[in-house]
């Protein structure tokens, strides 16, 4: 069977053999966090692999879960600048994206840029600032860059926002509108550690806390991200990944015609885009230039689940986003996995689902 690649010629995948260079450096960086960070695997690796994506990432959960330790350690470990921003009620965008300043004795503006300016931005409690600071980051997430009086400054590389809430709190709360959760590449859901995790943080933080060393530079981020991009991605994968994003909007046509009563708004392309980007750097994290239908599935949940928007009568039935995503991926069938055993090692050619 041919094969294609999105946007990437028609190239065969190679062997699955030992892991690369790229592999290497990424999986040194999550160890080294998991030095500082204990437990929460699944929040530090979906940050790297936004990170890799070229992404951003929105974290959810209760105070006190290291959020904000596990991004700045993730900075530090691949080399770039930190900047975080708290964000509150009073908040206003030249905060955050800087603005002009008159000086009198010159009669004249210059411009101090704002603290987004930095390889890793910490949205801290995001759903702390009102509506007009949230969208001043639509233009910093989506362009990459910042326009202070009609002058554009481009913000550096590699660049990644990630954002945390807190799901308990509702006063002094402005819920994220879809726009701006749609900015998102995923959305991760972290939970209070289990109780030997929390001995072992007991242990290491009661003393002397450990810190993490540099292992990337921004550099060779620069170069993995280019790496995960020419992922090889079988044509069926990528069918595979658009009927998912189709029966969030179309689930009639997917023999799942009782889920047109739960949802009102289905996935953007902004879904299928970002799915195929998350499961090649998951790809990439686990050893192969080639993905596979398990990439997409285990991705799928935290790439689709936050830009789909529920009925009342579906949240009034105690239905998420995410049953309704995992009810997707039990019924649109993946593509089927053909392993071939040469001497040189393992490759795969994939079949049609029909």
């Amino acid at each position: 069977m041919a094969e294609t690649s999105p946007g990437n010629g028609s190239s065969a995948p190679k062997p699955d053999n030992a892991p690369g260079e790229p592999t290497r450096l990424l999986r040194a960086a999550l160890h080294e966090v998991s030095t500082v960070i204990v437990g929460q695997e699944r929040m530090v690796e979906r940050s790297l692999i936004a990170l890799v994506a070229r992404g951003h990432c929105l974290i959810e959960g209760v105070p006190g879960i290291a959020k904000t330790l596990a991004v700045s350690t993730l900075a530090k470990v691949t080399g770039g600048s930190f900047s975080r921003l708290q964000f509150t009620p009073d908040l206003v965008p030249s905060d955050i994206v800087g603005t002009r300043i008159y000086h009198p004795s010159t009669e004249s503006f210059d411009v101090e840029l704002g603290p987004v300016f930095a390889n890793f931005v910490l949205a801290d409690e995001i759903n702390r600032a009102p509506a007009k600071v949230q969208s001043a980051l639509l233009e910093v997430m989506a362009e990459r860059q910042v326009s202070i009086g009609g002058t554009t400054y481009p913000l550096p590389s590699p660049f990644i926002v990630i954002a945390t809430q807190n799901p308990v709190e509702s006063e002094g709360v402005y819920p994220l509108p879809e726009a701006q959760r749609d900015r998102f590449l995923m959305k991760v859901d972290v939970y209070h550690p289990k109780a030997h995790e929390e001995m072992e943080i007991l242990r290491r933080m009661s003393s002397e806390p450990p810190t993490a060393h540099q292992v990337l530079d921004p550099v060779t981020l620069s170069e993995l991200q280019a790496d995960a991009e020419r992922v090889h991605v079988h044509q069926l994968i990528a069918d595979y990944v658009v009927r998912l994003v189709m029966a969030t909007r179309e689930p009639e046509n997917h023999q799942m015609p009782d889920l047109r009563q739960a949802l009102e708004v289905g996935a953007s392309p902004r879904a299928t885009l970002g799915l195929v980007a998350a499961a090649r750097a998951l790809a990439l994290l686990r050893g192969r230039d080639y993905v596979l239908p398990d990439d997409v599935r285990v991705l799928a949940r935290d790439v689709i689940a936050h830009r789909l928007v529920l009925t009342f009568d579906a949240l009034a039935d105690g239905i998420t986003t995410g049953q309704v995503v995992d009810r997707i991926l039990s019924t649109v069938p993946a593509p089927r996995v053909i392993w071939d055993e040469p001497p040189s090692g393992e490759t795969a050619s994939f079949a049609s689902h029909r």
